[in-house]
């Protein structure tokens, strides 16, 4: 569904604000919503941006190698907390764990050793193994978030040794095919935006190079376009069961790290970053490479995300790719927020699920309870996050929501079979504030 005149004339400006200010060549954004691209904004000449236009997504490429270990685990494979050393034998850094390079709490230096590896020919896994010291770990393991490129070229190269595929291989196969990504790629594919580096005085450009990354390629080689990093948004806002269980995403964007220990607006899950934006959380990443810069913003809960990219090496004027991304996501949510689902008429619950409908007491707190279309047990204190039981046996129910999840929620009845209390992991829920079961 289009965005309202109204909200698309507010991000054509924003797109064209941060691209004149910024001095980009060009600049392209796309609004995601309801699983397809709702609105194009492009600005700037150099050349001409659309929705089909390659640009390189530099970091954003880390998320889909964190779909893949991903994908290892949930196969057996892999477990998280396996050293690196199991997968990789034989490195000095081979304590690290899996969980701890995924979510940049390894302590890993953000490097490997050499030249700067964004813009030079990349060397192949051996050698970047080759290079790896002790001296390597620049903080002890979880003591602070420490980004680490250098994390990702280790764990493609684990993936490598698991499935016996090469990464870009892995990718293609794994990811980009299923999904419909035919212009993402591992190199440039025409048409693509040249990148650039504008010169602080008198904005000439120059080009940079557009190099094979080699053994780094897991951290940030491939590029894309609006119509293709769309898919992967809605992919990451509502995932494909044949390629991940959503539960294993959901389970991604829950923090390993806050990057912000101020205010915590940052974090990071497993392979994926976090912003808290007001009330409101995005999921995504930021990306760079040399003349390119990219953001992927994502509101899970609507399955509303931003897409942006410019050939250039940052913006000015204190602009940022991924700055921009969460303003024109916070924006079309504030001025379009999605209808609610309409209420539907349920059919009549089970009888043990309709006799524990109600209200109960603990502490003298009340707690109301009431069966929804799934036939599960919903409710709790009002004004707190809803608690949601599902039946698992007789008076036995699994807590799937709220404060009490994975708990277990036991039903006591009295001499005649009547529910008089609920055990919620011994929190005890009586029919009256001071009854005693």
């Amino acid at each position: 569904m289009a965005l309202l005149p109204e909200t698309a004339r507010r991000v054509d400006l924003l797109v064209a604000r941060a691209q004149a200010e910024g001095h980009a060549p060009s600049l392209a954004l796309g609004v995601v919503r309801d699983g397809a691209l709702a609105h194009v904004a492009v600005a700037g000449v150099q050349p001409h941006p659309d929705g089909d236009l390659q640009y390189r997504i530099g970091s954003i490429t880390k998320t889909m190698t964190a779909v893949l270990v991903m994908q290892q685990r949930d196969a057996g494979r892999l477990a998280l907390d396996d050293p690196l050393e199991e997968h990789l034998p034989g490195t000095p850094v081979g304590a690290l764990t899996v969980r701890q390079l995924l979510g940049h709490a390894s302590g890993l230096q953000r490097e490997p050793d050499g030249h700067w590896w964004e813009r030079t020919e990349g060397a192949d896994l051996d050698t970047l193994l080759a290079g790896l010291t002790p001296a390597k770990i620049a903080h002890p393991p979880h003591r602070v978030y420490h980004y680490s490129n250098l994390a990702y070229g280790l764990l493609g190269g684990a993936l490598e040794r698991i499935t016996g595929t090469p990464w870009a291989d892995l990718v293609r196969e794994r990811l980009l095919e299923p999904l419909g990504m035919r212009r993402t790629t591992y190199h440039p594919t025409e048409p693509y935006a040249p990148g650039y580096v504008v010169h602080p005085w008198h904005d000439t450009l120059r080009e940079e190079p557009r190099t094979d990354t080699g053994a780094m390629a897991p951290a940030g080689q491939l590029w894309s376009t609006v119509e293709d990093l769309a898919r992967w948004a809605t992919f990451l806002a509502d995932p494909d069961p044949a390629l991940i269980d959503p539960a294993t995403l959901t389970e991604m964007c829950a923090p390993v790290a806050i990057s912000d220990l101020d205010s915590w607006t940052g974090g990071h899950g497993l392979g994926v970053e976090l912003y808290r934006v007001g009330d409101r959380v995005y999921v995504g990443h930021g990306g760079s490479m040399p003349g390119y810069v990219a953001g992927l913003t994502v509101h899970r809960p609507t399955g509303t995300a931003v897409v942006d990219f410019a050939n250039s090496y940052g913006l000015r004027g204190g602009h940022h790719i991924s700055g921009l991304g969460r303003d024109v996501l916070t924006h079309v949510l504030d001025a379009e927020p999605p209808l609610p689902a309409p209420w539907r008429p349920s059919a009549p619950p089970a009888a043990e699920a309709a006799e524990l409908a109600g209200h109960w007491w603990w502490m003298g707190l009340a707690h109301e309870f009431h069966v929804d279309a799934a036939g599960d047990l919903v409710g709790g204190p009002a004004g707190r996050a809803p608690l949601r039981f599902t039946p698992e046996g007789p008076d036995r129910w699994r807590g799937h929501a709220g404060s009490q999840h994975g708990e277990i929620l036991t039903v006591i009845r009295d001499e005649a079979g009547t529910p008089v209390a609920l055990d919620i992991a011994t929190f005890v829920l009586t029919r009256t504030p001071h009854q005693t079961p």
